[in-house]
């Protein structure tokens, strides 16, 4: 088992910025590529960016790339998403995730956290 506690979450303006963290717990951090999801009302939940073990290898979504960064420290156990130039269809519920291998689908993820409101307000 795996536990995901995410944080970092909050009210900003529509081109401010906020910083993401996922802190692990459990079986061994390093083992698992982690990601970043997100879900607004009334919509599925959506791939945002995910890092491969190593942190060597970073996938984005389209929406995102270049204004999100993904991060991670093996030995803080944690997992980052630094959030740059935030426009306010970026307003979701943010959710870490790990998984055994690099991938954008949501269903190939084993393990998630509860996570955390982002609010863009313009």
């Amino acid at each position: 088992q795996v536990q995901l506690v995410e944080s970092g979450g909050g009210l900003v303006q529509a081109g401010g910025s906020l910083r993401l963290s996922c802190a692990a717990s459990g079986r061994t951090f390093s083992n698992y590529a982690m990601g970043w999801f997100r879900q607004a009302p009334g919509k599925e939940r959506e791939f945002v960016a995910t890092i491969s073990w190593s942190g060597g290898y970073t996938v984005y979504a389209d929406s995102v790339k270049g204004r999100f960064t993904i991060s991670r420290d093996n030995a803080k156990n944690t997992v980052y998403l630094q959030m740059d130039s935030l426009k306010p269809e970026d307003t979701s519920v943010y959710y870490c995730a790990a998984a055994t291998l690099v991938t954008p689908q949501t269903k190939r993820y084993d393990y998630w956290g509860q996570g955390t409101q982002v609010t863009v307000s313009s």
